[in-house]
């Protein structure tokens, strides 16, 4: 596929790095040393450049391109470009980023022409409000509008012993679910009924909602629910959520009109003193939203100290992560990350519905329809052989089912697989 991508920032990097091997891509940015960077890091075409010009994209051989992405930090940038893309590649699917949900609005009306709209801030929302769902979670998404669910678990100490520590197929393991991964410091294994969950291992469950919160309170069973919880930040992200505490006094007024059940306090989230004042430490969780890594580190942090049981907090850049980590806040979220996850789906076969990756992309999960050629079709479960991918769950005439050994394929069905991110074009080729 011949793709076409204005913006080589973080969004415009992470589709590079996930989609360079299988693909033709082009790269378009005002900045010279960002795009090359790029070229000297992979086989791209680059352009340093202005993307919102109709010569910069003839120049840059936009005409014949498969799919058009403008994934710039300027959402007017982003609608120029891909306006010129619609002239210049009238048969590429065109994706846009945008931060502004007037945007989507309009995209959702059918008065923006372009193909798809991605909000990195509502992609953040949804990635929190689904770590707030499963607390001992690392990594969660939804599959077939909710029927069908993907969790990363880090297994704790006190892991329940009917489940570690014995072959799996002895294991009391829920229903309606499968292990589709057993990440072992950087080994993983696709795992079979002789294979053991350990402490310290990092799973990967595919399964109904209800199965992946069983196997959370197995894998990490001090983790309670949570229902209490405070949001530092209320920009577009922090908004969505129901206390929040916000610097900025007018944009405390405006959130505290807007919703009309949450408490919103006016101060900088930084001081201790209004951590106790406030009771703050006796909420289940506290989410970081603040612009700045080093605010919503120091606050992460500072919150852990006074007794905040779980903490949240938005990463804006990648080498914070393991900063983050080390300092034990629980889970980190790269809005960056999430919205090129989002985008790079248009990338993939037209059968993949939609790709989650894990694990800074070592791995992906796809949904994905299988073909009648595909020669996986009418083959039982225990027939397959694994090759790289394990088929977690599968949706047949609109309801999800999470086979076992005696299930077969059908022509059609829409396979929630996990796989190794070097193997995706494979499976997709096989399925």
């Amino acid at each position: 596929m011949r793709i076409f991508i204005v913006g080589a920032g973080q969004v415009g990097t992470a589709i590079v790095e996930a989609l360079h091997d299988e693909h033709e891509l082009t790269v378009v940015d005002l900045e010279a040393d960002r795009v090359s960077n790029l070229a000297y890091r992979f086989d791209v075409r680059t352009l340093a450049a202005n993307g919102a010009s109709r010569k910069t994209l003839t120049d840059a051989g936009v005409h014949g391109s498969d799919l058009f992405i403008a994934c710039t930090s300027r959402d007017e940038a982003n609608l120029v470009a891909a306006a010129f893309a619609r002239t210049e590649a009238p048969d590429a699917t065109t994706v846009i980023r945008t931060s502004n949900p007037e945007y989507i609005d309009l995209w959702r009306e059918g008065r923006l022409d372009v193909d798809f709209v991605v909000s990195s801030e509502l992609e953040t929302a949804l990635a929190i409000v689904r770590v707030i769902g499963l607390p001992a979670a690392v990594e969660t998404d939804v599959f077939a509008n909710g029927q069908v669910q993907l969790v990363e678990y880090y297994v704790a100490p006190d892991a329940r012993r009917d489940v570690v520590g014995r072959p799996l197929r002895d294991a009391k393991l829920p229903p309606d679910s499968r292990c589709v991964a057993i990440l072992r410091d950087e080994a993983v294994v696709f795992p079979r009924g002789d294979d053991r969950i350990e402490p310290g291992d990092r799973v990967v469950v595919i399964g109904s909602p209800e199965a992946a919160l069983r196997w959370g309170e197995m894998l990490a069973p001090s983790e309670a629910e949570i229902k209490d919880v405070v949001v530092f930040g209320c920009g577009r992200v922090g908004s969505a959520i129901a206390r929040i505490v916000e610097p900025d006094r007018e944009r405390a007024r405006f959130v505290a009109e807007d919703i009309p059940g949450a408490s919103v306090y006016n101060c900088d989230g930084l001081d201790p003193d209004f951590i106790e004042r406030e009771r703050i430490w006796q909420s289940h969780a506290a989410i970081f939203a603040m612009r700045e890594d080093a605010k919503n580190h120091y606050a992460a942090t500072m919150a852990k100290v006074h007794g905040v049981p779980f903490t949240i907090a938005i990463v804006h850049d990648p080498v914070s992560r393991p900063v983050y980590e080390h300092s034990g806040i629980d889970v980190t979220v790269n809005p960056r990350q999430v919205t090129a996850e989002e985008i790079v789906r248009f990338a993939h076969d037209p059968r993949t519905q939609q790709v989650t990756m894990l694990e800074n992309d070592r791995f992906e999960v796809l949904d994905i329809t299988t073909k009648p050629t595909s020669g996986y079709v009418g083959l039982r479960f225990r027939e397959m052989p694994i090759r790289g991918a394990i088929i977690g769950a599968m949706i047949r005439d609109g309801k999800a089912l999470f086979p076992h050994s005696d299930h077969r394929l059908e022509a059609g069905d829409r396979v929630v697989v996990f796989t190794s991110s070097d193997r995706v074009a494979e499976v997709e080729r096989v399925l």
